[in-house]
């Protein structure tokens, strides 16, 4: 039978037989996933990545910011891409570049946070894939906030950085100057195209008999473990998610991953109970071998079966761990459909999410010489029960998230709780 991703090949290729514009582009596996997620969600809203500094009052130039935006979209394929999905096949349409900057009013009495809250939940998934949003905050720090919010179908964690720097660098440019050339946005496009279809050829690799047969028996007891939403639980006044934190100190080499996702199991033992195989998905992966550094989304989710009240040793979890990374290739959707060949009810959702960011690849926004502050506007939407993102340094920071109307605030803080006591070496546990 052929594998998830040649059948997709196949009805992209029959899509664009005629095409010879080039406008309509294979999606990654990853993307996929994306795509299928918004296509399941009521509204249709899609997955958000947005990245928030504070800048002094009137030292953003929004005329500016608009047109480094547009020369950033002129430059990346992807960042003026749609996701849309044409006669039930996912793709990426090519469009002109955008440089949406908005500037939303802010409500009396509304506080900043409120107001990108607001704004980002009104976004219209039809509309360009980058926008940058600026609001004036006057009662706290006299500062301006500019959001910087990307579509997540459009880029991966690792394009983040580059997407920051690229964005000052257009800023410090003539605003009035030429921008790529027709003939240099024609090579990215070639090449983004090129990267993605190394990237399917992998994953095509990836579904080999053996792999689908290893996802198939590493997945089979994995059960949806999350109860249901109840958004009756969630007052109106109320934001919809939690936000819980911590910082521990940091040690040569960093907490190692399969540390983190025992950590992980910890906090779904206290939210789910013992016994269960919880879904935890984590982003891993990178470019194709041969490919160009485009901005994109080639990180695949990779799932990881949490079994609640098994305290696995370290390096039980590290054995399995690696034999999971041999296969971590194979496309989310094709790991699903194996795990429900082999009798899961799994559906796809994931009861936990795990990101790891290294702090020396973060890179603050610099805007003609004004170096934004990064913060932090928690509260907003999350697409899954509990999301835990970690960043290593010179000290670990731990951030959990979760949806209000799954979780209970009381548990969810000792779910958060009971991650950080796995984490915190002995000698520095508080008693």
């Amino acid at each position: 039978m052929p594998s998830i991703t040649s059948q997709y090949l196949a009805r992209y290729r029959h899509l664009t037989t005629d095409d010879r514009s080039g406008a309509l582009l294979p999606v990654t596996g990853a993307q996929r996933r994306f795509v299928l997620v918004r296509s399941l969600d009521p509204s249709g809203r899609p997955d958000l990545v947005p990245m928030f500094f504070a800048f002094p009052h009137d030292t953003v130039d929004p005329e500016r910011l608009r047109a480094a935006a547009r020369r950033l979209a002129a430059r990346h394929t992807a960042l003026r891409s749609r996701p849309t999905v044409v006669r039930g096949t996912p793709v990426l349409s090519v469009g002109e570049p955008d440089g949406l900057v908005i500037r939303p009013a802010s409500a009396p009495g509304e506080r900043p946070a409120d107001t990108l809250r607001r704004a980002l939940a009104a976004w219209d998934p039809e509309g360009p894939p980058v926008r940058l949003f600026l609001v004036r905050d006057d009662e706290a720090r006299g500062e301006d906030i500019l959001a910087v919010v990307l579509d997540h179908a459009v880029c991966d964690g690792r394009s983040l950085a580059r997407i920051v720097g690229e964005l000052a660098t257009a800023y410090a440019e003539d605003a009035t100057g030429p921008g790529p050339s027709p003939e240099e946005t024609e090579a990215e496009r070639v090449a983004y195209r090129e990267a993605v279809l190394l990237q399917l050829a992998a994953e095509e690799r990836a579904e080999a008999p053996e792999a689908v047969a290893y996802w198939a028996d590493r997945l089979r007891a994995v059960r949806p473990q999350a109860p249901a939403p109840r958004p009756d639980r969630v007052p109106g006044d109320t934001l919809p998610s939690g936000t819980a934190q911590a910082r521990l100190p940091g040690h040569e080499g960093g907490v190692p991953f399969t540390g983190l996702l025992d950590a992980c199991r910890s906090a779904a033992h206290v939210l789910y109970g013992p016994g269960r195989v919880v879904p935890l998905g984590y982003p891993w992966g990178g470019r194709p071998g041969g490919a160009e550094p485009v901005v994109g989304c080639f990180l695949n989710t990779v799932v990881f079966p949490a079994a609640t009240g098994h305290e696995s040793a370290p390096e039980t979890t590290a054995d399995t761990w690696w034999d999971d990374l041999d296969r971590a290739d194979a496309p989310f959707d094709a790991v699903v459909n194996a795990a429900r060949t082999a009798g899961s009810d799994w559906t796809g959702g994931l009861d936990g999410l795990l990101t790891v960011d290294d702090d020396s690849r973060r890179t603050c926004l610099d805007l003609a010489g004004v170096e934004g502050r990064e913060i932090h506007v928690d509260g907003r939407p999350v697409r899954g029960p509990f999301a835990v993102s970690v960043t290593q340094g010179a000290e670990i920071r731990l951030r959990m998230v979760w949806d209000r109307a799954v979780l209970d605030d009381d548990l969810a803080h000792r779910a958060f709780d009971a991650l950080t006591r796995t984490l915190r070496p002995p000698e520095q546990a508080v008693h």
